[in-house]
């Protein structure tokens, strides 16, 4: 990566320069094609701000920190030009995995047709289980030992099988059949 530093209100330091060549050369690895950094480093005030520019093929970001340090500026833009690359990346992953080569390709399709798909062929997941006989109290304290969100026993007391769920509000819930 091509990276240039400009020093406004500030004198020229190559520690600085090397500082930000070294932090923008591992932002080198999200690139796919090669791209020109444009540093520009100015204090005004109290306030030292770093605004970063990064032009490449099919790409333009620019990201701009100030804070009372001029390292912690550097960083905080960084970080958000990283983060910015990464977004990036993940949509023109996502556009190149949608559209597809050659063969048929998928038109977009609306939240309502997702959802018909997914109501008209439901999968079912088979789960077996092992359930030993307890009472009630020793089954609310099962489910604060276990991370699932339901637990099926045998009551002890009336000998059939019930299922002890944790509700949306946090309680629990007891589904018991009716005798």
């Amino acid at each position: 990566m091509q990276t240039t530093v400009t020093f406004k209100n500030l004198d020229t330091s190559d520690h600085l320069k090397s500082y930000v060549s070294t932090k923008l050369e591992r932002l080198d690895k999200l690139l796919d094609n090669p791209a020109e950094a444009h540093v520009v480093l100015t204090v005004e005030k109290i306030r030292h701000i770093a605004e970063i520019r990064l032009n490449g093929d099919r790409l333009n970001i620019v990201c701009r920190e100030d804070s009372s340090d001029m390292y912690s500026s550097i960083d905080l833009a960084l970080d958000k030009l990283e983060k910015q690359l990464k977004k990036q990346k993940a949509k023109i992953k996502s556009h190149r995995q949608g559209g597809g080569r050659g063969g048929e390709e998928k038109s977009p399709q609306s939240p309502e047709q997702v959802l018909s798909e997914e109501k008209s062929a439901p999968q079912v997941v088979v789960q077996n289980i092992e359930y030993k006989p307890m009472d009630v109290d020793e089954a609310t304290m099962q489910m604060d030992l276990i991370s699932n969100n339901f637990l099926v026993f045998r009551n002890a007391r009336t000998n059939q099988i019930n299922v002890l769920y944790r509700r949306n509000d946090g309680d629990l819930g007891l589904i018991q059949p009716v005798s």
